[in-house]
């Protein structure tokens, strides 16, 4: 039988197995594949690297297309691992306008909302881990 999961598939260097990492993994994990970069403003301010995504954020889109467009997370969608943005829009044939998909890894937040007390508590444990590294 099969597995659906297993924690040593990330270990291999296979691509194949990277896919199929990502793909089968429940959601608790694939949580972290929904991190974004801060920008550098916000790194000096709080002392860590990334923060994960959420609905309200501002962000930075840094690859592609709309390269340095500067938008709020509209959506954050975990099965497909992607993000949509308010103002990252195309036109469709018959005249609708759609958000585009896009990777959290091409993304840096600029300005993130700490109004949720658990997202504040994540922040405040993240940047205390951080200065004990320093250490």
């Amino acid at each position: 039988m099969r597995k659906l999961f297993s924690i040593s598939w990330v270990k291999s260097k296979q691509p194949r197995k990277q896919r199929k990492y990502r793909y089968n993994a429940p959601k608790h994990i694939r949580q972290k594949f929904m991190h974004a970069n801060l920008s550098k403003e916000l790194r000096k301010k709080y002392n860590i690297r990334s923060l994960l995504l959420r609905k309200g954020d501002k962000v930075k889109v840094m690859r592609g297309k709309f390269k340095g467009k500067i938008s709020k997370v509209s959506k954050v969608d975990l099965k497909k691992l992607v993000v949509y943005l308010e103002d990252v829009k195309r036109k469709k044939v018959d005249g609708r306008e759609v958000q585009i998909p896009i990777q959290p890894s091409n993304l840096q937040i600029v300005s993130a909302e700490f109004d949720d007390k658990k997202r504040a508590k994540i922040l405040e444990r993240k940047s205390k881990e951080q200065i004990k590294k320093e250490k």
